[in-house]
Order: structure tokens, then C-alpha cells, then sequence
């Protein structure tokens, strides 16, 4: 009987009428229900346009079940009652999918038993179980899914067609008036999430204006990169490193030397923990659009998920600071040299000159000091070349920079060369760090090379080449380095015959004597002897808490007397001794001043020659005293320090003789 039963009710063509008579069987309790089995019912389903029988679930039982669902909550059951006519049950395994996003719907479902998921290929936007329905707005619209829904389990749901839905929804005020209910609670609900929205996005508009004017506003470069290597952010300090306003979707390597390239891909590539959310291990060249290259620290660190990963990138430009540090390490040794030569300038005494020989010095050092021209200063040991050199710096345009004195005789010849040129890390056994040399340190001012004499001869070459070109290659370095130096050298060595003898460089002797600066030594210069020496009483005397010395006739005899072969640097020797010793003011020269060397001096000076020289030997002698003086003076022959002054002779006398001997300037 049932089946052909069925087959009447399917033969109903107006489904209102189908839904009637399911329902009238129902509520009469007719024959055909009683006689099925107790878990078996039968109802209408217009989808498809045929019948299905339900199972696990009695119809009395689905209103109470409906009426804990939210979205039948203000639904009466005999309201739903009468819904419960025209729901199917269908099973899902896992994974199951119940619909796909884009298709259209027609149907709500309920979850009886089980859990689903909502989501869009791999990305989950919620997880529901029973209890909980979707799909709703297939009831009202014919519009596409938003999402797909796929069982997470065995899961067992209610279908609800949308027109059964929509027969109840017109001929039922109390199911009408329930939704209505339902949805207007829901409205609100929507109202007040809303409004909770627009305060979220209000506050998270506040945070992204925050963090962007803390990105923007950074100092430091910040790159934002995938793991494809391609920038997907930049900051403003970025873009002015990068010398790039439009680097997004840019391969980050393209703006990196190759070496800074490789650390960072092999970072990204091989996901190395230790380098990353960490500092660089090293320093990375950066190169703009524009081929500007500079150095830069900074860190890499990493965030997402297995499916999207970002790595940042944060520079910072450090050739300032290194340009600053190395600034603040010449500085510091120029101090030094400067402490240096403040401690040496305060132990020295100055030049006094009275004597003539002396003044034309002076005067020679006035008239090459504001040049830059290279100075050759002769003269014996210790007669205050040094001073005179001191003399031309502080008298000349670099004087705001620094005189860096350097003695050729007091360094191993194998050490000299860097000493003056500086050298690389490795060049020799020692180098563990680079140095800078004196010609360096040197750069704007003005180098003093004293003993120039003793300079190896191998090494002669490379001075010449700074005096010539004003550069230097380091030690061990292929980098060639210009510099600005002045060049005043100092020998007591005859450099003329020493290049004839082949122990000097000829062409660097000619460079070196473009200037020559003669210092007479001490014994010439007369009363500058005992005006040297109470000076330098006066200063030792303070030095050592003495009392005030004065030199009386009989000791300024006895200095001017000796021979002085150490010349100033003896007497300031022989000076300190005798304030040392002195006793209530006096002082004992005889117990002071080698008297024997200086009696046979004195003895020896007035004495006539071994040899008489013949007529010719006094005219060629004469000669050579002439141009020793017009040699000394540049050729000036009349006027104050002029060679007749020096000669004290009458100036036309001196004309006449400088004619009849035939001594004519070399052009």
C-alpha cells in the first residue's frame, strides 16, 4: 500500500496542494503512517519534484530541536510543526562538501549532529556545530554562495527548502511574525557590530596612522621584501638610500654589491635562525640608481606563515660615522703630536739672534714661509734646525695645521717606509692593523724630514715622487693616495758631494735644495752665545726652584770662548748641569765648560795657517768667501743682511771685486 500511495501524492501537480495533503495525512493520523515503521516517515520535498523518507529523528522531536536553533528561537512549535513537513535529512562523510562557493542556493541547513566548516579553499573563516544553521539567504534570494561549507566529520543537517519556506512564510502570520522576530533582533544585532566596527576601524586607523608616521618618519632604511625577494614596502629613508622612489615588486638583491647580495639571499634561502630577527654579521654595500654606494649595519627579521612570509630589512648609513671615526683617530694622533710639540716648544727657548749670520736666517725663513716651496736647512748637529723649521711653519699659511716631525736616523731602515707612507693590514710580518704614515697625518700642513741624509737609498724614489706627483702608495697597497704636504728637510750631511759619492739621489737633492736655509753654527754667532745662555739660566733656574743666576764678564769669557762642537744643544746640556749645581746663586764654569778643548780652541783660532797660500790661492779663497755670502743671501749685495754687511765691506768695494773676479749669478 505505501508505495502506491506515494505514487498518488506525486501525482499532486500544485505543490500547495502536495504540502496540504502530507500535512492532512499527518494531522489525522491516517492509516499509512501507523502502518509504517516507528522510524520512518514520509514527506513532501518540492526540490526535485519527489518524495524521500526520513530517518533518525521523529517528526515530534524536530520542533523542539528547531526551537533551540536562533533562527527559529521567536517561532512557535506548531508553527514549526508545520515546517517539519517539508525538511530532509541528509549525512555528510568528512570532507564532504554540502555546497561550493558561486553556487546558487536554494536551501538553509541545520546542523543535527556533527561540525562543518566555512571557508574559501584553504582558509577557514569559521568552524559551527549543532545547533547551528546556514545558508539563510537562499530562502529569500536566488543569489550565489559566498563561501564553501564542507563537513569536518560524519555530520548529520536539516535541509529546508526555499519554497516551502516561502509556502509557510505566506500562509502561516505566526511562522511570518517569528522570522520577522528573528530578523529584526538580528538587525540590531548587525546595528550594534557596526557600530563596534566603525569604532575598531576608527581605533585602527589611529594605530596605522601611528605606525606609519613611526615607519615614515624612521631614519633608518626599511625594506620590506617576500620570500621572492621582491620589495612589497619601502620608507621615505629607504627610497632616498635606494635613490629610488618606485622600487616595489624589484628583485632587493638589485640594489646591494654582489657580496652584500649573497648575504642576504643565502639568509632568506637557506632560513638561517641565527642571522635572522638578529643584526647582519657584517657591514652591506649598498648601490643606488645613481651608482651612489655606501656602507651600511642593519638587521633582518621574519614574520608570517608557511604560505606568506615577509622579511624587513633595517639600514642604516654608517660612512658618516666612519668617516667621523676616522676623523676622531687622526685628530687623536694629531693631538698627539701636538701635545708633542707643545711639550717640545715649552722646553725650547726660541731663536735669539743678535748676530747678522743669524738675522739673514730670519730673514731668509720670512721670505720662503708664506710659499709652499720645499726647504733644505744645513748646518752642524744641534745648531737649531729644527727651531727653524718650527720657524717656517708657524710662519706660513698651515700653520692651523699640524708640523709632523719625523727623524730618518732614528728609524730601522726596514720600518721607515711606513713610517712615512703608512701601510696595509698583512703587508709585512707585525702589520695586524692598517696604518696611516707621517705624509698622511701630514696632509694640509707641513712634514719635517730631519736627517734626510740617512734615508736608504731605495726609498729615495718614493720621496721624490711625492715631492714631484704629491702622492704615495701605502705598504702593501696598490691604492694611490694624493696628498697636500709642505716639505722642509734638514741634514748636517754635505748632500751635494753624498749624491757625487752616490750615497744621495742627485734629483732629489735638486728637489729637496730649492730653497736652502744654512743655520751658522754656535761658535760664529758671538754674543747670541751668553744671550742663549742667561735665557736658558732663567728657565732652568725656575724649573728647579734655584735662585736667579746672572752671568757675569768673566763667565760670558769663558762661553764665548769655548768651541762649542755640540753647538746649542751642548750649551743647553752644559746650562741645566750648572744650575744643578750651582750654590747660592753662583755658578762655577770652570768646573762646567770643558776647559781643555775649549783653550785649544781658543789657542788654535788666532794661529797662522800650516800652509802659506800663494797669491792665487788668497784671490781663489776670496773668491769662494765671496759667493759663500752672495750664495747666503740670495744675492743681495748692498742694503741691511746684504753680503757687503756680511763681509763689512763697503758694498762698491765688494761691487768691484764680485766684476774683477769674474763672479757673475748663475741664471
Amino acid at each position: 500500500m505505501f508505495p502506491s500511495i506515494v505514487y498518488q501524492i506525486y501525482k499532486i501537480k500544485n505543490q500547495f496542494e502536495r504540502y496540504l495533503l502530507v500535512s492532512i495525512l499527518y494531522s489525522s493520523d491516517i492509516l499509512i503512517f501507523n502502518k509504517l515503521p516507528n522510524n520512518l516517515y514520509i514527506y513532501l520535498l518540492d526540490y526535485q519534484e519527489h518524495f524521500f523518507i526520513m530517518s533518525k529523528i521523529s517528526l515530534e522531536n524536530i520542533p523542539d530541536f528547531l526551537a533551540t536553533v536562533p533562527f527559529f528561537s521567536e517561532v512557535s512549535k506548531s508553527s514549526l510543526k508545520h515546517l517539519c513537513v517539508g525538511i530532509i535529512e541528509e549525512i555528510y562523510r568528512k570532507n564532504e562538501t554540502i555546497f561550493k562557493k558561486n553556487e546558487i542556493g536554494d536551501s538553509m541547513y541545520v546542523i543535527v549532529d556533527g561540525s562543518i566548516k566555512v571557508h574559501e579553499n584553504n582558509y577557514i573563516f569559521s568552524t559551527m556545530y549543532s545547533g547551528d544553521c546556514f545558508g539563510e539567504y537562499a530562502l529569500i534570494d536566488d543569489q550565489a554562495r559566498s563561501a564553501s561549507v564542507s563537513a569536518l566529520e560524519e555530520t548529520k543537517v536539516l535541509k529546508i527548502n526555499r519554497k516551502i519556506f516561502l509556502d509557510i512564510m505566506s500562509n502561516d502570520s505566526g511562522f511570518s511574525l517569528g522570522i520577522l522576530a528573528v530578523l529584526i533582533k538580528r538587525h540590531r544585532n548587525i546595528d550594534a557590530i557596526q557600530e563596534n566596527l566603525s569604532n575598531s576601524k576608527q581605533e585602527l586607523e589611529l594605530i596605522n596612522s601611528k605606525m606609519g608616521g613611526l615607519i615614515n618618519g624612521a631614519m633608518d632604511a626599511i625594506i620590506m621584501f617576500d620570500k621572492n625577494l621582491r620589495i612589497v614596502l619601502t620608507n621615505p629613508s629607504a627610497n632616498k638610500l635606494l635613490e629610488n622612489k618606485d622600487v616595489l615588486q624589484r628583485n632587493v638583491l638589485f640594489f646591494f654589491d654582489d657580496a652584500s647580495a649573497n648575504l642576504i639571499e643565502s639568509i632568506v634561502k637557506n632560513d638561517d635562525l641565527k642571522a635572522l630577527n638578529n643584526f647582519l654579521p657584517s657591514a652591506v654595500r649598498v648601490i643606488g640608481s645613481n651608482e651612489t654606494e655606501t656602507l651600511n649595519e642593519g638587521t633582518i627579521s621574519k614574520y608570517g606563515n608557511e604560505q606568506t612570509t615577509f622579511y624587513t630589512l633595517i639600514l642604516r648609513n654608517i660612512e658618516e660615522r666612519l668617516v667621523a671615526q676616522e676623523k676622531i683617530s687622526q685628530l687623536t694622533k694629531q693631538t698627539e703630536y701636538l701635545e708633542e710639540e707643545i711639550k717640545e716648544l715649552t722646553s725650547s727657548y726660541g731663536i735669539i739672534a743678535k748676530d747678522l749670520g743669524m738675522k739673514n736666517v730670519l730673514n731668509l725663513v720670512e721670505q720662503v714661509a708664506p710659499t709652499d716651496a720645499t726647504v733644505l736647512i744645513t748646518g752642524e748637529t744641534g745648531t737649531g734646525k729644527e727651531l727653524v723649521a718650527r720657524a717656517l711653519h708657524e710662519a706660513s699659511s698651515r700653520n692651523d695645521k699640524p708640523l709632523i716631525r719625523i727623524n730618518c736616523a732614528a728609524i730601522p731602515a726596514n720600518l721607515i717606509e711606513s713610517e712615512l707612507f703608512g701601510h696595509k693590514k698583512g703587508a709585512f710580518t707585525g702589520a695586524a692593523v692598517d696604518r696611516k704614515g707621517r705624509f698622511l697625518l701630514a696632509d694640509k700642513g707641513t712634514i719635517f724630514l730631519d736627517e734626510i741624509g740617512e734615508m736608504p737609498l731605495d726609498l729615495q724614489p718614493k720621496l721624490l715622487r711625492i715631492i714631484q706627483e704629491g702622492e704615495f702608495d701605502p705598504v702593501g697597497s696598490s691604492e694611490t693616495i694624493k696628498v697636500d704636504v709642505r716639505i722642509i728637510a734638514a741634514t748636517h750631511r754635505d748632500l751635494l758631494k753624498h749624491s757625487q759619492e752616490n750615497k744621495f739621489r742627485e734629483d732629489l737633492y735638486y728637489r729637496l735644495n730649492v730653497f736652502p736655509i744654512t743655520v751658522p753654527p754656535l761658535r760664529t754667532r758671538g754674543e747670541d752665545i751668553c744671550l742663549i745662555a742667561q735665557e736658558m739660566i732663567n728657565e732652568f733656574s725656575k724649573k728647579l726652584n734655584k735662585p736667579k743666576i746672572k752671568l757675569s764678564d768673566l763667565d760670558k769669557q769663558l762661553l764665548s770662548n769655548y768651541y762649542w762642537p755640540g753647538n746649542v744643544r751642548e750649551l743647553q746640556n752644559l746650562v741645566e748641569r750648572a744650575v744643578i749645581v750651582s750654590q747660592k746663586g753662583k755658578i762655577d764654569w770652570s768646573t762646567i765648560i770643558p776647559i781643555n778643548i775649549g783653550e785649544k780652541e781658543v789657542t788654535t783660532i788666532p794661529e797662522a795657517p800650516q800652509k802659506v797660500l800663494t797669491s792665487n790661492e788668497l784671490v781663489v779663497l776670496e773668491k769662494e768667501n765671496i759667493l759663500k755670502a752672495l750664495k747666503q743671501t740670495r744675492w743681495k749685495i748692498s742694503g741691511k743682511n746684504g753680503a757687503a754687511e756680511i763681509l763689512q765691506l763697503p758694498s762698491t768695494t765688494l761691487a768691484s771685486k764680485i766684476k774683477s773676479l769674474g763672479i757673475e749669478r748663475p741664471v
